[in-house]
Parts: structure tokens; sequence; C-alpha cells
């Protein structure tokens, strides 16, 4: 006998085979017009004199997403790493410890320009590798005592002795 779960269960596991073969099944002319009504509608609605504005320059903003990227690929591979049955235990120990360090050298850069917003009031992208820093500033103003004053503030969040370069785009 099937009890009351089943039966709801049974019941809208059909449901959705039914909608995802006739989903499946339309053609792709009715698709498209139905996407470009809606976004039409939504073209209707974004009319108003509200305007939109790009704090970030369009360099960092790439810099930070490529970086990103590089980083989820990474730790993606190192995931599967630790999830692969046939790996040995200090692979797995030392994919472990890669991603604790990306994910600690992230929360740094992050952490610096954070600091770099709020003290200098710019915009920026900082990587990490090994012993060097790369400062990227949004700033169309040039200076070597700005220069300065930044790779002060980047070199005393770290312990050892960190190579900083800083580069300002405008």
């Amino acid at each position: 006998m099937i009890d009351k779960k089943n039966l709801w269960f049974l019941t809208l596991f059909s449901l959705v085979l039914v909608l995802s073969v006739y989903y499946i099944t339309m053609p792709n002319e009715l698709l498209t017009a139905n996407n470009s009504v809606i976004s039409t509608s939504l073209e209707e609605e974004n009319t108003d004199d509200a305007s939109v504005s790009i704090e970030e320059s369009d360099i960092i903003s790439a810099l930070k997403v490529e970086d990103g990227n590089d980083v989820l690929e990474e730790i993606d591979v190192l995931k599967q790493t630790l999830t692969n049955a046939n790996s040995t235990v200090d692979e797995k120990n030392t994919a472990y410890d890669k991603i604790k360090e990306l994910t600690s050298i992230s929360g740094k850069e992050e952490k610096l320009e954070n600091a770099l917003k709020e003290k200098y009031k710019y915009d920026s992208f900082v990587k990490i590798e090994d012993d060097q820093v790369r400062v990227v500033v949004g700033s169309k103003e040039h200076n070597t005592q700005m220069a300065n004053e930044i790779m002060r503030l980047v070199q005393n969040e770290f312990d050892e002795k960190m190579y900083v370069s800083v580069q300002f785009q405008a």
C-alpha cells in the first residue's frame, strides 16, 4: 500500500518530469520571443532617471576578477585532490595546507585593499606572491611620497621583509 508521503513524492516527481519534457520539446522561437518580451519590459522599467556610477577603474576591476578566478581554479584543483580516493595522506595534507595558505593570502590582500581604501580613499589591487607584494592604485596623481607611504603601510602588515611595488593607474 502506498502511504501519503510516497503518493506526494510520486505526484510531484511526475509533475517535474512532465514540465521538463515540455520545456525541452518547446520550440526555440517561443523561447527567444519570450526572452525578448521580458528584456523589453525590463528595459522599460529601468528607464528611470537613476544614474549608475562605477567607483573602481576598469583595470583594477579586471585585475581583481582575473586574480579571483585564478585562486578559485587553484582551490578547485586542490579540492579534487582532497576528495580523490586515490590520493595519499601526504598529498591530501599538502593540498589542505595549500588551501589554507591561499585563503590566508586572500584575506591579507583584502585587508590591505581595505586599509588603502580607508586611509587614502583610493581603490586598489593587492597581489601577494611569496615575499613580493604588488599594489596597483587607482589614482591620477603619481608621486613618490604617496608610493612610499603605501609601501610603509603594506610592510607594517608583515613580520618579515617584503618587496613592495606600487603602480598608479588612472
